[in-house]
């Protein structure tokens, strides 16, 4: 069995729960966000971040070359760095890839991104985000094969050497298709997908994976593209997907139990 865990870099997450639980295991890929953080860093750097919202209603970063490079500097260089660090505490052997390492995630640059300001579309100039067309499972499954965790996250790089800024959920969602991954977890502060975003008890449960499209009016904000990562990673062959939450003990096990919104 292989898995892909990811853990969301929003506030209200919890990563050492997550890492206690997997520092028994090594047949898993970790991917991490780190929202939170890139924000941090960029109003300290006099970068605030900037957010836009689709015409379909999903909110992404946008990402102009300044906080491209805050991007990077928050990621690659602080939150891959400390969890690397958390699991050698642990006992793991883990290594951390940007998707530029070994040009580990390939994309390509977005272009013609849209946003709606005050009821108005307009294109997105200059922004640096990218969608991930190839992932080296080769390389992965080279270092699963000898004990070591890879811990992946954004940025990816494009075949003339761009760096962009991609999702990180998409990039757990391809990292699950091209291992032929039995479960893809994405771990968040909330405990899934639900009807009502302020009551727990609302969770929708199990999405059949030709249904995905008729629940998405029901995420909102980032849980849209968690939604549509988890579909596309089960319509593409990946066993199952688990949105559900990172608090708690053993979070990754009762994900796996079904504890969340699964998508099968």
């Amino acid at each position: 069995m292989t898995f892909v865990v990811k853990v969301g870099g929003a506030a209200g997450n919890s990563l050492d729960p997550v890492l206690d639980e997997l520092a028994r295991r090594t047949d898993y890929v970790l991917v991490h966000g780190g929202s939170e953080r890139v924000d941090r860093l960029g109003d300290a750097l006099g970068r605030p971040a900037e957010y836009f919202t689709s015409p379909s209603g999903a909110v992404s970063r946008r990402s102009d070359p300044p906080h491209l490079e805050v991007v990077v500097l928050a990621l690659a260089g602080g939150v891959q760095t400390e969890i690397v660090a958390a699991l050698g505490r642990r006992g793991v052997r883990a290594l951390g890839l940007s998707g530029v390492d070994g040009r580990l995630l390939l994309a390509r640059r977005k272009e013609g991104a849209r946003e709606v300001v005050d009821g108005r579309v307009r294109v997105v100039r200059d922004d640096w985000a990218g969608t991930i067309e190839h992932v080296d499972g080769a390389l992965l499954r080279s270092l699963l094969g000898l004990g070591v965790v890879p811990v992946v996250g954004p940025p990816a790089v494009t075949e003339r050497g761009e760096v962009v800024n991609v999702d990180a959920d998409r990039v757990a969602a391809e990292v699950a298709v091209a291992l032929g991954a039995d479960s893809l977890v994405l771990l968040t502060n909330v405990p899934g997908l639900l009807r009502d975003p302020g009551d727990p008890a609302t969770l929708v449960r199990s999405i059949a994976k030709e249904r995905v499209e008729e629940f998405a009016p029901l995420a909102r904000g980032r849980m849209r593209k968690k939604l549509a990562a988890a579909g596309a990673a089960v319509a593409r062959g990946v066993g199952r997907a688990v949105i559900a939450s990172s608090a708690g003990p053993r979070p990754v096990e009762r994900a796996l139990a079904g504890e969340g919104t699964v998508i099968q």
